[in-house]
């Protein structure tokens, strides 16, 4: 059996999602400059989906900002969907 070679990739992507939300739940507190949330949904929708939804929850970050949360959320069922079709087949 060989290793996948996405592996590496989406684990990358999901560590830099998380860390991108640290950053900006921290500049929200600072009253600095914030990460856009264009590129905070960008990286969900390259793969980091999962740590993006996680880092929501435990950093209690973007939780009722709309239509952030709807268009997280979206991106995270289409993706969960790809998933699913891609073990059907």
């Amino acid at each position: 059996m060989h290793f996948p070679f996405w592996l590496p990739a989406l684990a990358l992507i999901n560590a830099l999602t998380f860390f991108r939300f640290w950053i900006d739940k921290r500049a929200a507190r600072l009253g600095q400059r914030r990460v856009p949330e264009a590129n905070l949904l960008m990286l969900a929708a390259l793969g980091g989906s999962p740590a993006a939804l996680l880092a929501r929850s435990l950093l209690r970050h973007k939780t009722r900002k709309e239509p952030f949360a709807t268009r997280l959320q979206l991106i995270a069922l289409l993706q969960l969907g790809a998933l699913i079709g891609w073990f059907m087949l």
